[in-house]
């Protein structure tokens, strides 16, 4: 009965901070903004590689060009265009002080499209990033500021929409009354318990281990028993799915109750970018790189410095005693309140172990909190202070041309500077060489190169085997919609594809009649293309001229004739 209390308590009171979360935002300041119901692809906090999502991915029936409406009054404080990233993004700074942000669009409105087009012709770049002017580009809710589409770091056409508060820190946009339907509690897929001191253990193991989960035909589940001594953690793999779409998104609360207590917990509300990469302390990384699951851990390490934690009693650790029983349980729940409720009983046992924790020391103990450089043969490998969130030993090997640099089962905080020494390389060869990251395929990735001499350097997040590789092959250059010598007057757009083999490209520009273009880059289908309407043309008979770079200097020069009234 005590029990039952106590449960009862802590409901109530997680309900009355949800409610008084909900209420410290306005509900009807902000509209939808497209013209379709908001079904979501991603929702906010949703694990992604390296960072959280920071705003909604909402669908767009699997088609481009749908009206964006500005959610609310305002002036369009930032436009940015990027290859990768956001695409086509813009920034709505309105008067509460809040912010809105559309990305992955298709193009902008007609008056926003001449603002940027005319800064993009000045840079001579398609990638650019304005401020425009309180006065400038003053939007009122409702109007159209852009069409939906696909650009930049997108998978499928949707819009990614957010809201930032007056420091630019993003917050779910749910808070604002938007109408998302969820009736479906979160999927719980596994269970898994951390032997985290020396002297623990759970189920005969000192390494990390997957519970058996049960159907308890009540609606909760509950897991294998556990015998366990030492300080052990837990950690949940779940995703949730809201009511129209069968896309795995994140869960928006996870609690973890030891004996009715709350011992920890955290709620996707609000982070900020800055701390978005200790993700990677949050979740098991080991096993995302191995099996591609986000585990979650329900307890604090000491290198996690994320704030989102609302509930955290002794860092989440439980310390499990000889003898002792203890009724964990842990909820998962959606932010309409839908929850997954799973019960971990655990019983102090001490056990033999049959399957021991194993690390493999090496000579060198890297310290995080200082600067490390370490040589093989050809190579030498500086890792600056702050490289690593956690000391580790460090696997380097040179074998055969190849550089091991520990393995990618580890996160990188900040970039290390790898440079590989190689007077074989001749002199006529030593531009078009450069470090190759060597994936598990066996296909070569560029990294960003630089030499001087005889040495080849690269910054990187990326650890694992590095080779000195050679890229003697031009960038291939090709018509798409057109041939030379084509009649183009009911064109609206000209495009050419273009690739490179091994390097990849680097830059690009497009001449007609020897006046720069602005040709727009799609590396999803490696094309160009460029807008008929961006230019006046004078006579029928003009000249195409289109010059494309890869990374290490090998340039393509295409050109072709076409006609147009």
């Amino acid at each position: 009965m005590i029990y039952v209390m106590r449960y009862t308590l802590l409901c109530l009171t997680l309900f009355v901070s949800f409610i008084h979360a909900q209420s410290s935002y306005p509900t009807d300041a902000f509209a939808p903004p497209l013209d379709i119901p908001i079904v979501l692809a991603g929702n906010f906090g949703e694990l992604r590689s390296n960072h959280f999502h920071a705003g909604l991915d909402i669908k767009t029936e699997q088609r481009e060009g749908l009206k964006v409406h500005a959610s609310a009054t305002g002036y369009i404080s930032r436009i940015k265009i990027q290859h990768y990233g956001y695409g086509k993004a813009i920034y709505i700074q309105h008067p509460n002080g809040y912010t809105s942000v559309y990305a992955h669009l298709q193009k902008f409105a007609p008056e926003v499209e001449a603002y940027i087009k005319k800064l993009q012709y000045e840079k001579q770049s398609y990638e650019v990033e304005a401020f425009p002017k309180p006065s400038d580009l003053r939007v009122e809710q409702g109007d159209i500021i852009a069409y939906s589409g696909n650009t930049g770091g997108s998978a499928g056409p949707h819009l990614h929409f957010e809201i930032r508060d007056g420091a630019q820190k993003p917050i779910n946009p749910l808070f604002f009354g938007f109408d998302v339907k969820d009736t479906e509690a979160p999927r719980v897929l596994g269970i898994f318990a951390f032997p985290l001191s020396e002297d623990a253990s759970v189920n005969h193991s000192g390494n990390t281990m997957q519970l058996q989960l049960l159907d308890q035909h009540d609606g909760t589940f509950i897991t294998q028993k556990v015998n366990a001594t030492g300080t052990i953690g837990f950690g949940v793999n779940t995703y949730d799915r809201q009511d129209l779409a069968f896309n795995k998104n994140g869960a928006y609360t996870v609690r973890l109750t030891v004996n009715g207590t709350p011992n920890f917990g955290y709620s996707f509300n609000t982070f900020s970018f800055g701390e978005s990469s200790y993700i990677n302390t949050m979740i098991d990384y080991d096993r995302y790189t191995s099996k591609n699951e986000r585990v979650q851990k329900l307890f604090l390490e000491p290198y996690n410095k994320l704030k989102i934690y609302d509930t955290n009693i002794n860092n989440g650790l439980v310390k499990i005693e000889e003898g002792q029983f203890y009724k964990i349980m842990l909820e998962v729940s959606d932010f309409m309140g839908n929850t997954s409720t799973v019960i971990i009983p655990v019983e102090g046992k001490k056990e033999t172990i049959t399957d021991p924790k194993k690390e493999e020391k090496t000579e060198y103990y890297l310290l995080c909190n200082r600067d490390n450089m370490y040589a093989t043969e050809k190579a030498t490998v500086f890792f600056p202070d702050g490289t690593f969130y956690h000391n580790f030993y460090l696997n380097l090997k040179e074998e055969n041309g190849v550089v091991k640099v520990h393995s990618d089962n580890l996160p990188v905080k900040n970039r290390y500077t790898l440079s590989i020494k190689d007077a074989s390389v001749p002199e006529t060869e030593r531009r078009q060489t450069f470090i190759a990251h060597l994936n598990d395929n066996g296909t070569l990735s560029y990294q960003n190169t630089y030499r001087k001499g005889d040495v080849y350097s690269t910054r990187t997040k990326s650890l694992g085997s590095f080779t000195l590789a050679k890229d003697t092959t031009a960038p291939v250059v090709r018509p798409a919609n057109f041939r030379d010598g084509q009649w183009l007057t009911n064109y609206n757009f000209l495009k050419i594809k273009i690739s490179d083999d091994l390097s990849g490209i680097s830059s690009y520009d497009g001449y007609i009649d020897g006046k720069w273009v602005l040709m727009e880059y799609e590396y999803k289908d490696n094309s160009l293309s460029f807008n008929f309407d961006d230019l006046h043309f004078e006579g029928t008979k003009h000249t195409l001229e289109v010059r494309v770079k890869d990374n290490v200097g090998n340039s393509t020069i295409f050109k072709a004739d076409f006609y147009r009234k």
